[in-house]
């Protein structure tokens, strides 16, 4: 195998799994977890409390 062969199959190769890639994240089965993720930002923040053992007993 001569290094231009094996450079051409290279790209072949990472063309296919960036080809699969983008298939995969727009597919239906992931559009409601994309979504999910975005409104991340959107929610709001749960209160914050205090976990020390240290400060309970102060």
């Amino acid at each position: 195998m001569t290094i231009p062969m094996f450079h051409s199959l290279w790209t072949i190769v990472v063309l296919a799994i960036f080809i699969g890639i983008i298939f995969w994240a727009y597919s239906k089965r992931r559009h409601s977890d994309f979504e999910e993720a975005a409104n991340l930002p959107l929610e709001d923040d749960l209160p914050v409390t205090n976990t020390d053992p240290k400060a309970e007993q102060q």
